[in-house]
């Protein structure tokens, strides 16, 4: 018998949350969109060990050595006490000792599993938020026969062997002599029922593979490698039972003109020279529009200017982060005559007594605004 804890890899005194929160992590692990069409049967695994553990009889018929999802193979490992000799004696007599109920058959409509796809949104999406548009491949109900899985105009009779039950007893021979066992029906699996005219489209199953597009609601401020869940919209059961869920991984692309650190953007603007020294007035792209700032007039390269509520929007408060403009000075390669000789004129008058230049290691302070004073006097 399968060791269902160790499949999610869980205690036996786990609490129904600690199930439930072991299930996501293992099963988003192993979804074969993820992780591979190798991994199938262990996602199945995972599957059964979450059916039982997370159903308080199923997971009490396991602890007591009976596996539910395979009640033929169940011994009495884990068995403990009358219940669980009862349970297992069961197996072989088609109930309990008290001629307990006996098995029902296995519905055919069955829970769809999760899906898991990617997407990428732009930096100004993250931002502002918005509904983008995904298209994912997974199984949907068929539209032919409504999830019946039996043609058009048709029904599913009861099976003749079982009568409907889904199971049917047998005679064994064992240690003990001859006992009765009852196992699931061979002609129907197990159903009850058998579907003579299978559908065309789904071939019995009830839901088909196809494509269809999601509308994904993207939050404001939401960060890179988010993950966001979309109830009901992951893969139909089998028989259109109810779809699971569907989970998107969102990836935020590189923007041109921003990068993000938490809630704030940051850009740099390149500027001529004279600008930063006499000061000026620009207009810069914004994800709000055009917005004017002002170049101080005494402007240090990698200086700062800050636009407030112009950043990321903040998830919890719904608030603005900041947009912060760095300045970056241009410093010409090629001057004209008239030009080097201000420049020249500048250095007799200002850098004359300089002998080298000064190191540290963190800038020293200086009298910015006399510097810039004389450099625009020089310049006008």
């Amino acid at each position: 018998m399968a060791d269902y804890y160790e499949v999610l890899g869980i205690s036996k005194d786990a609490s129904e949350d600690d199930i439930k929160r072991a299930y996501r992590k293992m099963s988003r692990k192993y979804h074969p969109d993820i992780a591979g069409a190798e991994f199938e049967e262990k996602f199945k695994e995972v599957n059964s060990a979450y059916e039982v553990l997370s159903d308080s009889q199923k997971r009490q018929m396991y602890d007591q050595g009976v596996d539910p999802n395979n009640p033929g193979a169940s011994g009495f490992a884990g068995a403990s006490g009358f219940d669980g000799f009862s349970d297992v004696f069961g197996q072989f007599f088609g109930g309990g000792f008290g001629g307990g109920a006996s098995q029902g058959p296995i519905p055919r409509t069955q829970p769809g599993r999760d899906a898991l796809t990617r997407m990428t949104i732009d930096l100004k999406t993250a931002v502002f938020g918005g509904t983008v548009q995904t298209t994912i491949n997974t199984y949907g109900l068929c539209q032919e026969c409504g999830g019946t899985g039996a043609e058009k105009d048709t029904k599913p009779v009861t099976c003749p062997d079982c009568h409907g039950q889904g199971f049917v007893q047998k005679v064994v021979r064992t240690i003990l002599g001859q006992m009765m066992t009852t196992a699931p029906c061979e002609r129907c699996e197990g159903h009850g029922t058998i579907i003579e005219h299978p559908c065309p489209s789904c071939f019995g199953k009830g839901r088909v593979r196809s494509k269809r597009t999601v509308g994904v609601a993207v939050p404001a401020g939401i960060a890179d490698d988010s993950r966001l869940r979309l109830a009901s919209q992951g893969e139909v059961g089998e028989g259109g039972g109810a779809a699971g869920d569907l989970y998107v991984d969102i990836r935020i692309s590189k923007d041109h003109d921003f990068s993000r650190e938490g809630d704030d953007l940051h850009c740099w603007i390149k500027v001529p020279m004279s600008w930063a020294v006499l000061g000026h007035d620009l207009t810069i792209d914004t994800f709000d529009g055009p917005q004017s700032i002002s170049i101080p007039a005494g402007c240090q390269p990698d200086d700062t200017i800050t636009l407030k509520g112009l950043g990321v929007t903040k998830m919890r408060t719904q608030e603005r982060g900041e947009l912060i403009a760095h300045v970056a000075v241009e410093i010409p390669t090629k001057l004209k005559d008239s030009e080097e000789k201000l420049i020249i004129s500048f250095s007799k008058s200002h850098d004359s007594d300089a002998t080298h230049t000064a190191q540290a290691s963190k800038p020293a302070p200086q009298n910015r605004k006399g510097f810039f004073n004389r450099l625009k006097d020089a310049l006008s």
